[in-house]
């Protein structure tokens, strides 16, 4: 059971003829159903602490001398892995075997895979087991001995190459799949939202009555979006707000009916996701995909390779998976392929909604030049929005 640390009270070590205490009084009842509060409070048990998968290997007789077949780098290097490694052969058998992640991890499937044997070494270490008695087996270093007990795991080299790639390829997807969403939603708020336009509209109308009779600028219809980051440059005469604090202001007191409660909503984009937008490429996207598909090509080609060379009962789960997610897969990639077309078509629409011109010299509009806008404008409008609105509940 688990120790209750309290001080102990003795009635006849503690007795007081002038006052009782409760203790005096107190029947102390039997405890019904023992065995449940023992299984509650007692000690945990112990998890069993697997030795380091180094110990396994035999250790040899000092006086005997020890067979080494790797150069001294590389044993080293094994030697390093496997005294890292709390597992025993039969777990790293069980994850590659099995697809189960749930002792061997993905960080330690990758460790193993990348220094498994290479063909070289592989056949000098199957040759001295061929020819060698079991004594003489026992003398082999632990990283060659480490190196051939993987070596037998059927098909190994493919099995955890199909396993990390299927990690590899969700988290690739995911990103993807993130930053065109990212994009496509954007582009659609900039153009659908109406409080985008009412802000907006705010920028044309203080604009237009700044600019006056002037021929050049004034009775504006629009205005090109580069001016956006430049309102907080444009002060008061006393120098103390700019026009962007003056639209932010205006927004709240005359558009926002909920503005300094809870119910109050910040009308634009947010910032940090105009700034994630701005550093979408669609060509590297475009790359990232291609990369996947070839990629997927040839995992699916070593699922095949592995079905034919495993037996009936090595065969499952790793067909009836691996096969489930090449399918999922070649979907997943038709779907952002389709996705990502239609987010840089969405974007190439935001720009013509505006009115924007590529800079002097370049072929297009790219979504840094766009996002990057808006993200300074939103910023700035962001900052005085939350401050107004402080100033607007004290009020209320």
């Amino acid at each position: 059971m688990k120790p209750l640390y309290w001080t102990r009270i003795q009635i006849k070590d503690s007795r007081d003829d002038q006052m009782s205490t409760i203790w005096e009084s107190l029947d102390e009842p039997s405890i019904q159903d023992a065995e449940e509060f023992e299984e509650l409070f007692s000690k945990a048990t112990m998890k069993e602490v697997k030795k380091p998968l180094s110990d396994t290997y035999q250790k040899t007789n000092k006086t005997k001398k020890i067979v080494k077949l790797l150069d001294g780098k590389r044993s080293q290097t094994v030697g390093i892995l496997i005294s890292s490694l709390h597992l025993e052969m039969k777990d790293i058998q069980q994850a590659v075997l099995n697809l189960d992640n749930s002792i061997v991890d993905l960080e330690t499937l990758q460790a193993l895979y990348d220094n498994r044997a290479q063909a070289e070494e592989l056949a000098k270490i199957r040759k001295y087991y061929e020819k060698s008695k079991e004594e003489e087996i026992k003398l082999l270093d632990k990283p060659e001995q480490f190196l051939y007990e993987l070596s037998q795991i059927p098909n190994f080299p493919e099995r955890t190459h199909c396993i990390i790639f299927q990690s590899v390829f969700m988290e690739g997807i995911c990103t993807i799949r993130r930053k065109v969403g990212n994009v496509l939603h954007l582009s659609k708020s900039l153009t659908d939202q109406q409080n985008v336009k009412i802000v907006l509209g705010l920028v044309l109308a203080f604009g237009n009555h700044m600019n006056g009779g002037n021929r050049t600028r004034g009775q504006a219809d629009g205005f090109g979006l580069e001016i956006l980051p430049k309102l907080k440059d444009v002060k008061s005469r006393d120098n103390q707000i700019s026009l962007v604090d003056f639209v932010a202001s205006y927004y709240l007191h005359h558009f926002d009916k909920d503005a300094g409660t809870d119910k109050s909503v910040y009308p634009l984009p947010e910032p940090q996701e105009l700034l994630r937008a701005s550093q979408v490429k669609f060509e590297d996207l475009r790359k990232d995909l291609r990369k996947l598909k070839k990629d997927l090509e040839a995992c699916e080609k070593e699922i095949k390779l592995v079905c034919q060379k495993s037996s009936e009962q090595e065969l499952q789960p790793f067909k009836e998976k691996m096969e489930a997610f090449i399918q999922d897969a070649k979907n997943d990639t038709t779907v952002e392929e389709a996705h990502l077309e239609e987010s840089q078509k969405s974007f190439e629409d935001t720009i013509s909604f505006f009115g924007v011109k590529p800079k002097p010299g370049e072929k297009e509009i790219t979504p840094n030049y766009i996002f990057m806008l808006w993200f300074e404008f939103c910023t700035d409008f962001k900052n005085t929005w939350k401050r107004e609105s402080k100033n607007i509940s004290k009020e209320r």
